[in-house]
C-alpha cells in the first residue's frame, strides 16, 4: 500500500483530472492534497469534490513547504509524489510498488509521456531533440513525480527551500538506486508557446544552478550532451538540433540573470498547459 502527496498552488483548472486519476489506483492507503498559497478555489474543489481525501490548506506559497507539512500525514510507504497537473496511468500505483519491493530502486517514476499535440512547432523540436538525451532517459527526469521507498527517504531529513524538489532528490541516489518504471505512464502535457518553454527551463536551469552552488546533492551526475548535440547537428535531426540548441542556450543566458538575484525570484508558471482543449 502507498501515500500520494500532491501539492497544489492555483491548480483548479487540472486538479479534477489528477485527482480522479489517482483516486482510481488501487493499492492506496491515503491520498493528501497540499495546497499552498492558492488564491483560486483549488481547496474548495478538493474539500467539497473529494472529501475522502486529506486536504491541507497551507498559506506560504511554497512548494518544499507544502510536502514538508504533507508529509507529517504519511501512513505508508512508498510515497508518491504527484504533480496536480498531471494523470497517472490505470494501476501505475500498483505496478511501481511491486517493482520497488521487489528491485532496487529506491527512487521511482513512472515514464514520463508528453503530450505536445498542442505545441508550437518550437516547441515541438525542443521535445524532440531532449526527450532523446541519455540524461533524461536514464530516468526520474521530466516525470513531474517521484516516489521514495522508506529506506531512501533516510537520506535527507526534510525538502531544503530549493527550486528544484525533484532535481535535489534525483541527486541523493546513485543510478542502480533510481529509475522509471516500464508499465506505469504520466501524462503530461507541454509548453504550447516557445515563451511558456523558456519560462519552465529556466527555472529547472537555475534549480540545477542553485544545487550545485549550495553542495546539496550528495550523488551528483555529469551531463555529456557536448558529444551527443554535435552527432545530432550532423544527421537527420540537423534542425531540431540546432532548434535546441538556441533554445538551450537562450535558457542558460536567462537562468544566470535571474541566478545573480535569486533572492528576488519569484517563481514562473506555464498556463498555456493548464488551457482546455478547446481554447
Amino acid at each position: 500500500m502507498a501515500t500520494i502527496i500532491v501539492p497544489a498552488h492555483n491548480e483548479a483548472t487540472v486538479i479534477r483530472k489528477c485527482l480522479d486519476s489517482l483516486k482510481k489506483q488501487a493499492g492506496v492507503d491515503c491520498i493528501i492534497v497540499a495546497c499552498n498559497g492558492c488564491t483560486d478555489n483549488t481547496a474548495a474543489i478538493v474539500q467539497q469534490e473529494y472529501p475522502d481525501l486529506i486536504c491541507l490548506d497551507i498559506a506560504t506559497p511554497s512548494k518544499v513547504n507544502a510536502l514538508n507539512e504533507a508529509e507529517k500525514y504519511i501512513v505508508s510507504w512508498p510515497v508518491f509524489y504527484i504533480d496536480a497537473d498531471t494523470q497517472l496511468s490505470e494501476n501505475a500505483i500498483q505496478i511501481i510498488t511491486r517493482a520497488m519491493q521487489i528491485g532496487p530502486l529506491l527512487l521511482a517514476a513512472p515514464e514520463p509521456v508528453i503530450d505536445t499535440s498542442q505545441s508550437s512547432w518550437w516547441v515541438k523540436q525542443y521535445y524532440r531533440i531532449w526527450l532523446s538525451l541519455p540524461y533524461i532517459q536514464a530516468g526520474v527526469v521530466a516525470t513531474c513525480s517521484f516516489v521514495i521507498a522508506e529506506q531512501g527517504r533516510k537520506r535527507f531529513t526534510e525538502f531544503p527551500p530549493v527550486i528544484n524538489d525533484d532535481g535535489f532528490v534525483r541527486c541523493q541516489f546513485s543510478p542502480h538506486e533510481r529509475g522509471n518504471v516500464s508499465g506505469a505512464k504520466v501524462y503530461i502535457n507541454a509548453p504550447r508557446t516557445l515563451a511558456s518553454l523558456i519560462k519552465i527551463k529556466t527555472r529547472a536551469r537555475l534549480g540545477n544552478m542553485q544545487l550545485a552552488a549550495s553542495n546539496l546533492c550528495t550523488r551528483p551526475d555529469a551531463k555529456p550532451y557536448s558529444r551527443i548535440l554535435k552527432q545530432k547537428l550532423f544527421s537527420r535531426e540537423w534542425l531540431a538540433a540546432g532548434v535546441y540548441i538556441a533554445i538551450a542556450s537562450l535558457i542558460r543566458v536567462r537562468a544566470w540573470h535571474q541566478y545573480k538575484n535569486l533572492n528576488q525570484y519569484r517563481w514562473e508558471v506555464d498556463k498555456t498547459s493548464r488551457q482546455s482543449s478547446s481554447t
